[in-house]
């Protein structure tokens, strides 16, 4: 099997986002937001969606220009996360995990793509 590293991140992401989608206060509460939240609900169900989604592309991607594309995806969603919600958590003492976790995953994806070199 070809691009292992990229595939097990993408299955792990995708487990993640289908965990989240079914149940956000995963996300939620280790995040420091508010659990009791529908809002919040909906907004980390379309976090848990883009999630499962770009973690099946790497999973299952036919050829090396789409596993590349896959991780720029899921690499530049990571990416985001960290700035996005690193802002919004400013000040608050779940900012720093939040850097780690997306920036971290973020560049573990990134890196993954050295697999997919000729």
């Amino acid at each position: 099997m070809k691009f292992v590293l990229p595939r097990l991140l993408g299955v792990a992401t995708a487990v993640y986002g289908a965990a989240v989608l079914a149940k956000p206060a995963l996300l939620l509460k280790p995040s420091g937001m508010p659990v009791d939240d529908p809002d919040l609900h909906t907004f980390v169900r379309t976090l848990g969606v883009r999630d499962l989604a770009s973690g099946v592309a790497m999973a299952v991607a036919p050829t090396r220009g789409a596993m590349r594309v896959a991780i720029a995806i899921r690499t530049a969603s990571d990416a985001g996360d960290a700035v996005v919600l690193g802002k919004a958590m400013a000040g608050k003492p779940e900012q720093k995990k939040i850097l780690a976790v997306a920036g971290g995953w973020a560049l573990l994806c990134g890196l993954s793509a050295l697999a997919t070199r000729r």
